[in-house]
């Protein structure tokens, strides 16, 4: 017995298998309205279907949005002017998502009367941390209803029964063992569980959806140009771009150069290891290029004191804090140093690999004269004795 029966459930909604059969069991099981919510954050695939199919299981309200220029202008480049990486090489493409998600979900709850929102992910993973920490930081009075938490449907096979006994239609490539579960958007895809549930295993370069293989990328270079204002990236090759178009273009170029694949062991949050592999084209050049114009106009401790502050900040996100004071204090600190990080960078893309072969910016504080080999007359190479001399003294005292 329940001891809380909502009235009106918003449902974070893919149209797939399991938050269809979701839809049906909140009606089943609380006798409430069902509100759905499908976001189109860049994942590819026709949308419409997810609208006919909630319609056709009896949701009282349908809310499919396009978010994607939100996704990337207010999330993905806020995240990348931190250049940010969890455990030094995940792009964190799912973990940024969710907030949005959340707060739409929360928006609608708002706008419709509900008193309950619901989401499709599982007790074992991140997820399920992330909507509920976004949810209750938004509407701390807010219902949250977790099916994979109270149900007994702990199978595929007991989630097809369910579908078949309650006419909830599947698609033929669900009927059997998928290798792998996905999780796309407009910065990435991820791949899990299955045949890659073992460490050990290589995973099938059929499974890749976002690029070639870098054995396959072309044998010549590919070199492009993005330029930057005040942190993110605004055109590509001198195109002007919005945020959504600019990393679309960034994906075509970087699968088309077998860039931006990761398979990787990481640490969820809850505790247990698990294997993913990703693929993040575009913002595996983004992150490269942002680096590249950091490197001519930020100073030395702003950028020693960002990569100290980084993975602090790339944990906030990838375990479901971003909406916490000390996230957006940390932003905060970031979106300060980015003030003087406008410039173009050129980057060369070739078999999976993304360098920064150059780099210009009416901001640099790149001085060449000083650097120089060559004669100048703007250093003094003997004030180099005093230095030296004044940060060897603690050393030298120590050993008296």
């Amino acid at each position: 017995m329940k001891t809380h029966k909502p009235k009106k459930v918003v449902l974070a909604y893919s149209g797939g298998l399991d938050t269809s059969i979701i839809l049906r069991w909140l009606q089943e099981t609380y006798g409430c309205e069902v509100v759905t919510f499908t976001a189109d954050l860049g994942q590819g695939g026709e949308l419409e279907p997810a609208r006919a199919k909630a319609k056709m299981m009896g949701a009282s309200e349908i809310f499919v949005e396009d978010l994607r220029e939100e996704f990337v202008r207010d999330y993905v480049f806020p995240m990348f002017r931190a250049n940010t990486v969890y455990e030094g090489c995940y792009l964190l493409g799912t973990s940024i998502a969710r907030p949005l998600i959340a707060k739409r979900q929360i928006e609608i709850a708002i706008k419709t009367g509900a008193d309950a929102v619901a989401h499709g992910a599982t007790g074992k993973g991140n997820d399920q941390v992330r909507f509920e920490l976004g949810y209750y930081c938004l509407k701390p009075d807010i219902k949250v209803i977790a099916p994979w938490r109270e149900w007994d449907l702990n199978s595929r096979t007991k989630l097809i029964e369910y579908a078949e006994k309650h006419q909830i239609p599947i698609a033929k490539d669900k009927r059997g063992e998928a290798p792998y579960s996905t999780d796309a958007n407009l910065l990435h895809i991820s791949y899990e569980g299955k045949a890659l549930e073992d460490p050990w295993k290589e995973p099938d370069e059929d499974m890749f959806t976002r690029s070639i293989s870098p054995e396959q990328a072309p044998d010549k270079s590919t070199y492009i140009e993005v330029e930057f204002e005040r942190g993110d990236p605004i055109a590509v090759d001198g195109k002007k771009l919005s945020p959504a178009a600019l990393l679309t273009k960034l994906n075509e170029l970087g699968g088309a150069n077998g860039i931006g694949r990761l398979d990787i062991v990481e640490n969820r949050y809850v505790g247990m290891k698990s294997r993913g592999v990703y693929e993040t084209p575009g913002g595996t050049i983004l992150l490269e290029a942002h680096r590249g114009i950091e490197s001519i106009t930020l100073d030395r401790m702003s950028a020693h004191l960002k990569d100290e502050l980084m993975p602090r900040y790339a944990e906030l996100i990838y375990n479901g804090y971003w909406w916490s004071p000390e996230r957006e204090m940390l932003q905060a600190a970031i979106d300060k140093t980015q003030a003087n990080v406008s410039g173009t960078v050129r980057l060369k893309l070739y078999k999976g690999s993304v360098k920064t072969v150059g780099r210009k910016s009416p901001k640099s504080i790149y001085s060449r004269e000083h650097v120089t080999f060559e004669a100048d007359s703007v250093y003094n190479q003997r004030d180099a004795e005093g230095f030296i001399k004044l940060n060897a003294l603690r050393l030298r005292l120590m050993r008296k």
